[in-house]
């Protein structure tokens, strides 16, 4: 990588302005703006690593903080003020990458929001969606009701899951992929929890896994650019 990130704001409203982080690779191929889980903002090792390897493959990434994280609340924002950050911070990336493919999503919470706001109303110039661990339901309260408006989302969607994910157990996920058709991707990661850790029997290491959501996220934006 041969350029640290770029520090901006992103005005969400006269009452939210949100910091985000720019990093664009040399010979970027496209850009990736995503935002963070319910529990750790944008500066959390894990989302400097996904920034970090996105880069290495080609993607530039604009990350950012939603409201109450930039407050430094540990309440999320209510549906309404996150969706509209998320659409501020798409426009942001576009205002800078412009001449690039579009995509959106993010962790957990963040991927959920980003597609909450795609249902709704079409994010302007994103060509697909990608999540990194789909929250679809609370870890011991097996559901898909929070699925449920991604019937809405018309455009390609890459769900990057954990079979270990406690927070979208297989039996539920699979069928919402599924029922989604050709539009959605499910990528499974053998022995990855909800935050892609894995066990030392499976033989393999965190980074091991990081490698490998990456390289599928790479290859999937390569198909849909």
């Amino acid at each position: 990588m041969n350029a640290a990130a770029q520090q901006l704001t992103i005005t969400v409203s006269d009452s939210n302005a949100v910091s985000a982080l720019l990093l664009w690779p040399a010979e970027a191929r496209a850009v990736y703006v995503f935002a963070h889980g319910a529990g750790a903002g944008m500066t959390h090792p894990s989302m400097e690593a996904i920034a970090a390897g996105l880069a290495e493959r080609g993607i530039a990434t604009l990350r950012y903080q939603f409201p109450y994280m930039e407050k430094g609340s540990k309440r999320p924002d209510p549906p309404a003020i996150a969706q509209a950050t998320v659409r501020a911070a798409v426009a942001e990336a576009a205002r800078h990458c412009g001449r690039l493919p579009l995509f959106a999503g993010g962790k957990s919470f963040g991927g959920r929001m980003t597609s909450q706001a795609q249902a709704k109303v079409p994010l302007p110039g994103v060509r697909g969606l990608m999540f990194l661990g789909f929250p679809l339901h609370a870890a011991g309260k097996p559901s898909s009701e929070r699925a449920e408006h991604l019937s809405d989302v018309k455009i390609p969607m890459l769900f990057l899951q954990g079979t270990r994910d406690a927070l979208a157990e297989l039996d539920l996920l699979e069928p919402v992929v599924k029922g989604l058709g050709a539009r959605a991707t499910l990528h499974l990661v053998q022995e990855a929890d909800h935050s892609f850790h894995v066990l030392k029997r499976s033989g393999r290491n965190d980074g091991d896994v990081m490698a490998e959501v990456l390289d599928a996220f790479a290859a999937w934006v390569v198909r849909h650019s």
